[in-house]
């Protein structure tokens, strides 16, 4: 793995201390939630509070960003500073994350100070809300945060997006609860911990013997959106054997000896990219094969073709591994099409 290639990619960046050990003393963290230089991070519907920024309008994801006006910065609030009604649900058995401590300072923040997340219903979503106030996606605008609010809104995210999946005991359908800090959830009747979960998923940056690369067209997107393929590991397979298996269902293409190049956590649910490169076995032709499901197109291109903005190909943002992987085989940045 390159560090070089690791920058490239925005929920990568980790200038959070977990703390793990600081997990299991309930008594301190309440301590360090009273703290005065202790921040929370607000979640809602999977969006995070901000005081300056907003999502990109009429941007998906796809495709050249919009210019940033006002670069995304989150609303990291004191615990004194929250509504009584926030600090009233918390204490009914809402979650209470515990993220770690600061590595860097910013605006708002400074260095070492103990980082908190929670997630608030709609009423108490609008009365945080304050004039100039917002709340981001972090598809749209993880390039343009600061790492350790990029690595803040990572981590938040994915812990969130698992407990709203696991309130109750998959074994008996007992209420869970919330303990360590918000990163282990105990069956009272069952007397067993669940522990979060993330789901190993491969992308992969696959060549032929001329150097194109291999873009396709998932079913659920419009026209000229293009990316790597992708795919979920199966129990009892290895990443490389994931990645092998994949790129033939997916395009009938069969590669050999992938090669890891880096990852990055995709909380959206629950995910970590995995990402290789890999050339087209010698033995098997290039032929492509669309399986008709997932893909409905593939392509090779070449470096000239993407870079030509009259192709009218839409490739991942930047917050995407994807991304990352195109413009390592490219040799750099992709040029982007002048915005009108």
């Amino acid at each position: 793995m390159s560090r070089a290639f690791q920058s490239l990619l925005p929920l990568s960046r980790n200038r959070i201390d977990r703390d793990h050990l600081s997990r299991s003393n309930p008594e301190l963290l309440d301590e360090r939630w009273r703290g005065p230089d202790s921040r929370v991070l607000v979640l809602h519907r999977g969006q995070a509070l901000a005081t300056a920024g907003a999502n990109p309008a009429d941007y998906d994801g796809f495709g050249p960003k919009p210019t940033v006006a006002v670069h995304p910065t989150l609303d990291l609030r004191s615990p004194a500073d929250l509504p009584a009604s926030v600090l009233q649900h918390l204490d009914a058995g809402g979650v209470r994350l515990y993220l770690g401590f600061a590595l860097d300072a910013s605006e708002g923040l400074s260095i070492d100070a103990p980082l908190f997340a929670i997630s608030v219903t709609d009423a108490d979503a609008s009365a945080l809300e304050t004039p100039g106030s917002s709340w981001l996606n972090l598809r749209m605008v993880a390039a343009d945060l600061d790492d350790v609010s990029a690595g803040m809104f990572t981590e938040a995210l994915a812990m969130f997006n698992w407990h709203s999946t696991h309130t109750h005991c998959p074994r008996c359908g007992e209420v869970t609860v919330v303990e360590s800090g918000g990163w282990v959830r105990r069956c009272p009747r069952e007397d067993i911990e669940l522990f979060p979960r993330t789901d190993p998923a491969i992308i992969v940056g696959v060549v032929d013997r001329d150097d194109r690369i291999l873009l396709g067209s998932n079913a659920l997107w419009e026209n000229n959106r293009y990316s790597l393929l992708a795919g979920f590991v199966e129990p009892g397979e290895s990443l490389e054997a994931a990645a092998i298996r994949e790129i033939a269902e997916e395009s009938g293409v069969i590669i050999d000896d992938p090669e890891y190049v880096g990852s990055q956590p995709w909380p959206f649910p629950a995910s970590l990219m995995v990402g290789f490169m890999a050339r087209v076995t010698e033995e098997h032709p290039a032929a492509l094969r669309p399986d008709g499901d997932e893909i409905l197109d593939l392509r090779w291109f070449t470096r000239e073709q993407l870079a030509d903005p009259a192709s009218g190909v839409l490739l991942p943002g930047s917050s995407s591994i994807a991304r990352a992987i195109i413009e390592r085989w490219y040799g750099g940045p992709l040029p982007e099409p002048e915005q009108q």
